[in-house]
């Protein structure tokens, strides 16, 4: 998903989705952001896949062993 930067506010970034929604984030996510800046927003299934998998080996460990 494209987003755009709409505009900077103190420490908030409002960003501009898709559909024309505006939301509001921290701007400790984007610190180098800029007005006008267009960010990818994507999830990462191998990373998603590779935690889900070392917590539930953690768990494994606690509960089950």
């Amino acid at each position: 998903m494209q987003v755009i930067v709409d505009r900077i506010e103190n420490d908030i970034v409002m960003i501009e989705l898709p559909d024309g929604q505006t939301v509001n984030i921290p701007r400790v996510l984007v610190p180098d952001a800029a007005e006008g800046d267009v960010y990818v927003i994507s999830k990462d299934t191998t990373e998603t896949e590779s935690r889900r998998d070392r917590i539930t080996q953690k768990m494994n460990r606690l509960f089950i062993d």
